[in-house]
């Protein structure tokens, strides 16, 4: 062999295995070249299948999500519910029927008793705060039992599925409760734990036209849920199953046991002791249904159909004592006036704007009864001079001692007269606004400038019209009552009278009343001449027959009347007591009425309304005892034992407090050596008077007992309430 030329090609490196695509032999055994050495292909394995997962995941999320979009619950039947229009202090005004004059009131679940919301959840679905809308425990349990049984023996439907069932009913089929439960996932999707909760107790039936708790609890008991004794509640759980096989104003021996079985449950499920399920069971059933409530009802339906969907009441301004006795006086007022009189009354709390009563008309039994005059566009007739005069004093153009002419005057094509169609020659400013006087008031605006005086009313909020025939700019017959304006703004621009001046919108709610406090409103008239033109409107004559306001008020009240051409309104408008208190009298539809004058139809009864602004709540008279007490009904013999007095057995009484922060109720009972127990705890004596006072820690049902010295006992049960 020869050897290589050192000018020669090297010779070519034989290939490696694994250049020739071979296997590589190793201490570990054959290795394709394409991957990795051992030790990373978990984890290469890994990544691509997780992403894949993330993938499927995504997938189907996006699936459900467009379904869901696609196959939204059908919510027409919970927006077609009303709230319920409240006063003040939470009283109830009025409610709205829906399609069919049903009465499917929302459920409030800050205004029901939160201890029938417990016991129905518990009752009913006890892992409602748990599931998604679709118990799988219950569901499993619900499959096993039929398929032990050979028959359904319990059912799986949650308080989700329930709704879902309410919300679109369909016929009892195994694809029907398919087609529940997966409206209630979406539903649970949509809406939290305490909005469905709502929205079942919003749709629950409670027999005839009745949908929801706050319209079954009303209407069966007389009251709201907001507190409800265990026999209500027990009532309330049973009917929705079957409302009308267990109607206990129409079926009362089935209502009974209906409520008597929810009872043994709540006592099964240590929700409620027997001795109290007892007692509940004792309880009346009630025999008809109540009326609703429609106090307001003008402004409580207003307000009540404002109100968003999802909003269960809304807590309005009224004050529904002082509304209970004005509605009455409307009512008689119209009465005395004609068949076809109608009466409007707005009483507004000054500071805050808050509109306490508000009567639209003088009964829904009453000619054009269904009308709100409060609302209506009517003449204030001469109801706008004291804002004529106090802008002109704004503008330095008057002061309440400026002569002006009560003469003959023609103002271009316009010549204004007196009502009385009498001149009294020179008059100061003063006497011009107290008599009303027709001249000086329209030469003041002259001066001051028609298109002025409206567009600074219209900016302090008021909505002034002109007659449709009028076209043109406004003129001076708006001294006079030549424009149209409801008895709302009126009021509203009075309010800015008495508030210095500053104009700001009427509050509806009592959430818009605490705005008004801050806001800083429109500047209508300074506070000096607003507090100028109220002292001279103090000094008006007071109506026939009266004393004069300053003998029966603090401050007496100042007031002006308004009479529209034709005699076809009556205005009365009065600031006294932090108060403005407007009213207004005439025909709907703006006939005429001869004489019946502002001064003549409105005044008195601004007077009397005035009246009842300041009055003290009128309870009833006490009606008195048909028998004597239960412990006076018959002589009790000598050594007899304790006689119970009080309280009754039965009773229910209103504490002022609990705890100790309660006054306590002085027990009472006849006997000797008496030693009183409540629920089993002894009752201290008060150190004072050496009574027994008890003090009740909190609302709810108690055993009350009374032993005497030789161990004899009397008892009885006492349902505390108030606090």
């Amino acid at each position: 062999m020869t050897a290589p030329d050192e000018n020669s090609p090297p010779a070519p490196v034989p290939p490696s295995p694994d250049q020739v695509g071979g296997p590589r032999i190793g201490p570990d055994g054959p290795r394709s070249r394409h991957f990795p050495p051992r030790g990373g292909g978990k984890s290469s394995h890994f990544v691509p299948r997780f992403t894949l997962a993330l993938i499927a995941v995504l997938a189907v999320q996006l699936l459900l999500i467009g379904l869901d979009a696609a196959f939204p619950p059908d919510l027409s039947k919970a927006y077609r519910s009303s709230p319920v229009a409240l006063d003040r202090h939470g009283a109830w005004l009025r409610a709205l029927p829906v399609e069919q004059g049903r009465w499917r009131i929302r459920a409030d679940l800050e205004r029901t008793d939160p201890s029938f919301v417990a016991r129905l959840v518990a009752l009913e679905d006890r892992r409602f705060w748990l599931h998604p809308g679709v118990d799988p425990i219950s569901l499993l349990r619900a499959a096993a039992s039929a398929a032990l049984h050979g028959r359904i023996i319990s059912g799986a439907s949650t308080l989700t599925m329930q709704t879902a069932r309410l919300l679109e009913p369909r016929p009892r089929t195994l694809a029907a409760k398919l087609f529940q439960m997966a409206r209630a996932l979406q539903l649970q999707a949509r809406f939290s734990k305490r909005e469905t909760l709502s929205l079942y107790l919003t749709l629950a039936p409670y027999g005839g036209n009745l949908e929801g708790v706050r319209a079954a609890s009303l209407s069966y008991f007389g009251h709201g849920p907001e507190t409800l004794t265990p026999g209500e509640q027990a009532l309330l759980i049973a009917l929705p199953q079957s409302p009308e096989a267990r109607r206990p104003d129409r079926r009362p021996a089935a209502a009974r046991a209906a409520r008597d079985r929810v009872l043994e449950r709540m006592v099964a499920a240590r929700l409620l002791s027997a001795p109290d399920a007892q007692e509940a069971s004792a309880e009346p059933l009630p025999s008809a249904r109540q009326p609703f409530p429609s106090l307001a009802w003008h402004a409580a339906g207003e307000l009540a159909r404002a109100a968003p969907w999802d909003q269960a009441s809304v807590v309005s301004t009224i004050d529904a004592d002082l509304q209970r006795r004005l509605e009455p006086m409307a009512a008689a007022l119209a009465k005395a006036q004609g068949p076809d009189a109608e009466v409007a009354i707005l009483v507004v709390e000054a500071k805050n704007r808050a509109v306490r009563a508000a009567v639209g008309s003088a009964g829904l039994s009453a000619a054009a009864g269904w009308m709100d005059m409060t609302r209506a566009l009517r003449s204030p007739g001469s109801a706008l001079k004291p804002f004529i005069y106090g802008l002109a004093m704004d503008d330095g153009i008057v002061a309440p001692d400026t002569q002006l002419d009560d003469a003959p005057q023609r103002f271009a094509d316009y010549q204004p007269e007196d009502f009385d169609r009498i001149f009294h020659g020179p008059v100061t400013m003063r006497e011009a606004l107290i008599h009303s006087l027709n001249v000086p008031a329209v030469a003041t605006l002259e001066r001051l400038g028609p298109e002025a005086f409206e567009a600074r009313l219209t900016g302090a909020g008021a909505r002034l019209v002109r007659p449709q025939h009028e076209t043109r700019d406004a003129g001076l017959a708006l001294a006079l009552g030549g424009e149209g304006i409801s008895l709302r703004d009126v009021a509203m621009l009075y309010a800015a009278m008495a508030d210095d001046g500053l104009a700001k919108p009427l509050a509806w709610t009592e959430a818009e009343a605490a705005e008004r406090l801050t806001d800083s409103g429109q500047r209508l008239m300074r506070p000096t001449s607003a507090r100028a033109i109220l002292d001279i409107l103090r000094d008006g004559p007071p109506p026939k027959g009266r004393a004069p306001d300053a003998l029966t008020r603090v401050t007496p009240m100042a007031f002006k009347t308004g009479t529209s051409y034709g005699f076809r309104d009556a205005v009365a408008i009065g600031v006294a007591g932090g108060y403005v208190i407007a009213v207004w009298t005439g025909r709907a539809d703006g006939g005429a009425r001869p004489d019946m004058t502002g001064r003549d139809a409105a005044l008195p009864f601004l007077f009397d309304v005035a009246d009842q602004v300041g009055a003290q709540t009128r309870a009833p008279p006490p009606i008195p005892p048909k028998s004597p007490p239960t412990a006076l009904r018959t002589l009790q013999p000598v050594n007899a034992g304790p006689r119970l007095i009080f309280p009754p057995d039965g009773a229910t009484v209103v504490a002022d407090g609990y705890g100790a922060a309660s006054r306590g109720f002085v027990l009472a009972a006849g006997g000797d050596g008496l030693t009183w127990y409540v629920d089993g705890a002894p009752v201290p004596n008060d150190p004072v008077s050496g009574h027994p006072l008890w003090k009740p820690p909190g609302p709810g049902f108690y055993r009350l007992s009374v032993v005497d010295a030789e161990g004899r006992t009397v008892q009885a049960h006492v349902r505390v309430l108030g606090g």
